[in-house]
C-alpha cells in the first residue's frame, strides 16, 4: 500500500508540473465576449486595415488526467469547473452529462468541482467523453455553451506480461547446428506501451540450459548446443520468463512450458545383429511362400529407418528371392523353385540391407549397408506321387469297342523308399463313367461307346497314391479326344419348302437346296446330290449336283396346274465322299402357285399360303380350338343369363309353383311332408279371390274375373281338367296376374327339365290313356294322386 501511495504522490506531482507550466491550460474560466468592447484586445489588422480584435473563450482546459487503480479513502479529485457567468453568489448551477456522469464522475453543482466515486481500470476503458454546462439556477436558462472534454486514465504497471500459450511444442531436428531457430513465444502486457516501461517485455530463459537460448527481445528460442542426438534424448522442457518495465527491478513477470521434440534424422546405418542366419526350409513349402525371415536393426525411426534387402550372392541361382516387409522392415526369403532334398540338402545366400533414404549431411558416418550369410538346410519330408508329364492327351476312334485301351500315365515316388503308386480315377470328372485305369500300370481304357458328334473331348483326372501312405496323392489332367468316324448320313441344312409357278418354263431353277453332316472328315465335306431312283421315271422336277455341296432343283416341264395336282414332294438322295460312304434321302416340298410374268406368286393353295405365312398346321390348329371355346363359353353365359331371367323374382310357400318345384328334385321320398297337396284344385274357393304379385306393383288394378266354377266330382272332373283351363283363361285376361302362374311353371318342366316332369298335370292335354298305377309305389307324398289317377276306368265313370 505504502508503495501503491508513493506511485500515486509521484504520478500527482508529474501532473501538475505538466499542467501547471502549460499557460492558458489550467482550469480556470474565462468570461465569454458579448460583443462589447471590453475585454477586448487589439492584435493586428486584416488586409484592409481592419483591425482584428480577439474574443474571450468561455470555456477553455485541457484534458483531464485521472490515475488508474486508485486506492485511497477520499474521492479522487479529477478537475474544477468554472464559468465567467459564476459571481460567487450562487445563482450558477454547473451539469455534467456524458460516460460515466452521476455513477463514475460527480461534480458539485455550486463549485464545479469533479471526483471519480470508483477505482477505474485503464485496460478496462482508457478515456470517458463528458460534457460540461453551466446554467442559471433559478431559471434553469443555459449560461454557457455545452462543451466536450475527456477524462483519460493514467496507466499504472499494474498487468504482468502473459503468454499466447502455454505450453507450447515445438520439435527440431536432432544433430541441428548452434543457433538453429526452434520457436518464437510472444508475451502481451496489457499496460500502456505508450507510457513508461510498464508494457515494454523482456524474455529470459529459467530452465532448459545449456542446449537453448533465447532472444530477450523478440522471444525466439534457438540451439545453444552441438550434436544433440535424439537416440541419446528425446524431449526437453524449457521454461522461458517474460518480465516489463525492461526487465528492470520491481518488474512484473510472467512464465511458459515450450516443450521441445528432437525430430529423427538418418544419422545411423542398418546392421545385423548376426553374422550367419540357417532358416530351414522343408520340401512341403509351397513355391511363393516364405522359407525364413531376417531383420536389421537401425536406431533411426520412420522413413529413416527403411531398409532395402537383396541378395548379392547364391550357390543355388534362382532358387531364392528376398523381399522387404515395409511394416515390420524386414527381410523375408522366398521360394522360387521347389526343393529337392535328393538332389541339394543346403543353400548358401549373401544377403545385403541398405537404407532407402540416406541423408548426404552423414556420409561420414557410413557406408549405410551391412551384410550377412545366410545357410537354408532342406529339410526331408515325405512327398506324393509326382507324374511325368503335368498333363496328359490320349486319342481313341469313336467306334472303338469296350475295353480298347486308349493310353496311359505314369507316376513314381520321389522319396528314397520309392514307395509303389495306385493310380484311380476321380469320379467327379467322369460322372457317366466312361473311362477306368489299371491301378498298377497305369493304362486307361473305355467302360463304353464313344460318340464324336455327342462328346468330342473327355476331361478326367486320374490321381496317383503311394500304398504306404495314402494321405499322399497326386493328381494330373488326361485330355481325351475322341476322333471322327463317318457313321452319320448327311440331311438338308435345313427344313426346305419352296413353289413352283404354274407358268414355270422347262430347266427353271427354283431352289438352291444345301446339306450338312455332324461328322467332320479331315479334309473337309464334299457331298453328292441325286433323285431318288423311284421317282426318276414320273418326276416332274429334276436335281442338278452344283459340285460345291449344294444343289439346284430344276423343273422338267412347262407349266403346272393346281387343279391337277397343288404339292409335289420330291426325295433328293444325298451321299457323302468318306469311308464308309453313308447317304440319306431328304423330301422337298413344292408346292403349286399363281405367279404374274417376272415370277411373283400372286395366290397359292391354303396349305402353300398357310406355309409362307409363316403358320404350320397345329397353329392353326390350337387357334381355332380357341375360337371354338371362346364361343362355347360366351353361348352358355348367354344361356345362364336367359335362365336367370326366366326364374321367378319371389319364391313363396303359397304359390302352386313351389311345389312343383320340390318335385323337380325328383321328390323328398316318405319323409317328405310337403307333398304337393291335390285339394287345392278340388276346392278353388279355398283360394284368393286376388292373388297379386308381390314382386312388383302394377300399373292399373283390374278385378279379376269369376266365372262359375262347377266343383269337382268323380261325376264330372276327375282329372281337374275343367279347373285348370278355367284358371288359364282367367290369368291370360287378367293383367295383374303374375307372370308365372301354375300352367308356366309346370311348362318349364317336362322334356326340357333336367330331371324330367313328374307330374301328371301335363298329360290332360292329352287324349291318350294313361297309367298311373305306378303312382301308388311313390310313398305318401303321392297318395292323393293315386287315389286320384291310380283307380280303374270303371271306377273313375262310376
Amino acid at each position: 500500500a505504502a508503495v501503491n501511495h508513493l506511485k500515486v504522490c509521484i504520478f500527482m506531482v508529474l501532473w501538475a508540473m505538466v499542467h501547471l507550466s502549460s499557460p492558458g491550460q489550467g482550469l480556470r474560466a474565462l468570461r465569454r465576449t458579448t460583443g462589447g468592447r471590453r475585454g477586448s484586445g487589439l492584435t493586428g489588422q486584416d488586409a484592409n486595415g481592419v483591425p482584428l480584435r480577439r474574443s474571450k473563450r468561455g470555456w477553455m482546459w485541457n484534458q483531464f488526467f485521472l490515475l488508474e487503480e486508485y486506492t485511497g479513502s477520499d474521492l479522487q479529485y479529477v478537475g474544477k469547473l468554472h464559468s465567467d457567468s459564476d459571481r460567487g453568489d450562487g445563482s450558477v448551477k454547473y451539469v455534467l452529462t456524458g460516460e460515466g456522469a452521476g455513477t463514475l464522475f460527480k461534480i458539485d453543482e455550486k463549485s464545479g468541482d469533479i471526483h471519480a466515486t470508483k477505482r477505474l481500470d485503464r485496460e478496462e476503458k482508457a478515456f470517458y467523453i463528458l460534457h460540461a454546462k453551466a446554467v442559471n439556477r433559478f431559471t434553469n436558462e443555459a449560461l454557457e455553451g455545452e462543451s466536450e472534454f475527456i477524462i483519460k486514465i493514467h496507466d499504472i504497471n499494474d498487468n504482468e506480461p502473459r503468454f499466447t500459450k502455454d505450453p507450447y511444442m515445438a520439435r527440431v531436428p536432432e544433430m541441428s547446428d548452434i543457433g538453429t531457430s526452434v520457436i518464437q513465444v510472444t508475451a502481451i502486457d496489457a499496460d500502456d506501451a505508450t507510457y513508461g516501461n510498464s508494457a515494454k517485455v523482456v524474455y529470459s530463459i529459467l530452465e532448459g540450459q545449456p542446449y537453448f537460448s533465447v532472444d530477450p527481445e523478440t522471444g525466439l528460442i534457438k540451439t545453444a548446443l552441438p550434436g544433440m542426438d535424439r537416440e541419446v534424448k528425446e524431449n526437453y522442457q524449457v521454461v522461458i520468463q517474460a518480465k516489463d518495465m525492461a526487465g528492470q527491478m520491481g518488474g512484473l513477470s510472467g512464465t511458459t512450458t515450450v516443450s521441445i521434440t528432437l525430430s529423427d534424422v538418418n544419422d545411423n546405418p542398418p546392421r545385423f545383429t548376426k553374422s550367419e542366419y540357417s532358416p530351414s526350409g522343408g520340401l512341403s513349402i509351397e513355391l511363393g511362400s516364405a522359407v525364413g525371415v531376417i531383420r536389421a536393426m537401425d536406431v533411426d525411426i520412420g522413413q529413416n529407418a527403411e531398409m532395402d534387402y537383396r541378395i548379392i550372392g547364391s550357390d543355388g541361382p534362382g532358387m531364392f528371392e528376398i523381399t522387404t516387409n515395409r511394416s515390420t522392415q524386414e527381410g523375408v526369403i522366398l521360394l522360387r523353385k521347389p526343393l529337392d532334398y535328393e538332389r541339394k540338402r543346403q543353400y548358401s545366400l549373401r544377403v545385403q540391407v541398405e537404407n532407402v533414404h540416406i541423408n548426404p549431411r552423414f556420409y561420414s558416418k557410413g557406408p549405410f549397408r551391412d551384410e550377412a550369410t545366410i545357410k537354408i538346410i532342406v529339410e526331408d519330408v515325405d512327398e506324393p506321387p509326382v507324374f511325368e508329364r503335368a498333363s496328359y492327351v490320349m486319342e481313341v476312334k469313336e467306334d472303338a469297342p469296350k475295353n480298347t485301351a486308349i493310353g496311359s500315365v505314369s507316376a513314381s515316388d520321389p522319396d528314397d523308399k520309392n514307395s509303389l503308386v495306385r493310380y484311380t480315377i476321380d469320379r467327379r470328372t467322369d460322372m457317366d463313367r466312361v473311362f477306368n485305369i489299371h491301378a498298377g500300370n497305369g493304362s486307361v481304357f473305355i467302360l463304353r461307346e464313344l460318340d464324336r458328334e455327342e462328346n468330342a473331348w473327355h476331361n478326367i483326372t486320374v490321381i496317383a497314391t503311394e500304398f504306404t501312405n495314402p494321405r499322399q496323392i497326386s493328381r494330373v489332367p488326361v485330355y481325351v479326344r475322341v476322333l471322327d468316324v463317318n457313321d452319320n448320313p448327311p440331311t438338308f441344312a435345313n427344313n426346305y419348302e419352296t413353289f413352283v409357278c404354274e407358268n414355270a418354263k422347262a430347266n427353271q431353277v427354283i431352289r438352291t437346296v444345301g446339306a450338312t453332316d455332324p461328322d467332320a472328315p479331315l479334309g473337309g465335306h464334299r457331298f453328292f446330290f441325286s433323285l431318288a431312283q423311284e421317282a426318276a421315271g414320273k418326276a416332274n422336277f429334276s436335281v442338278r449336283d452344283n459340285k460345291n455341296n449344294t444343289a439346284s432343283i430344276l423343273t422338267r416341264r412347262n407349266s403346272y396346274s393346281t387343279l391337277q395336282k397343288s404339292v409335289y414332294h420330291v426325295p433328293v438322295v444325298i451321299s457323302d465322299g468318306e469311308f464308309p460312304m453313308q447317304s440319306s434321302t431328304s423330301t422337298l416340298t413344292i408346292r403349286v402357285c399363281t405367279c404374274d410374268r417376272e415370277g411373283n406368286m400372286k395366290a397359292c393353295n391354303a396349305e402353300a399360303l398357310t406355309a409362307r405365312a409363316g403358320l404350320s398346321t397345329g397353329a392353326l390348329v390350337a387357334i381355332l380350338l380357341c375360337v371354338i371355346i371362346l364361343l362355347m363359353i360366351v353361348v352358355l353365359f348367354a344361356a345362364l343369363r336367359r335362365q336367370r331371367k326366366k326364374e321367378p323374382l319371389i319364391i313363396s310357400k303359397e304359390d302352386v309353383r313351389d311345389n312343383v318345384v320340390s318335385y323337380n328334385d325328383e321328390g323328398g321320398g316318405e319323409e317328405d311332408t310337403q307333398a304337393f297337396d291335390i285339394g287345392t284344385l278340388r276346392n278353388p274357393e279355398a283360394i284368393e279371390d286376388s292373388k297379386q304379385r308381390r314382386d312388383i306393383v302394377p300399373e292399373a288394378f283390374y278385378p279379376p274375373i269369376r266365372r262359375p266354377v262347377l266343383p269337382p266330382t268323380r261325376d264330372n272332373n276327375g282329372d281337374v281338367r275343367d279347373f285348370i283351363n278355367q284358371r288359364l283363361q282367367d290369368n291370360d285376361s287378367d293383367p295383374t296376374a303374375p307372370p308365372y302362374d301354375s300352367l308356366a311353371t309346370y311348362a318349364y318342366e317336362g322334356n326340357g327339365s333336367v330331371a324330367e316332369s313328374l307330374s301328371s298335370l301335363e298329360s290332360v292335354t292329352t287324349e291318350s290313356d294313361q297309367d298311373y298305377n305306378y303312382l301308388s309305389e311313390w310313398g305318401p307324398r303321392f297318395k292323393k294322386l293315386a287315389d286320384l289317377y291310380g283307380g280303374d276306368d270303371s271306377d273313375r265313370d262310376s
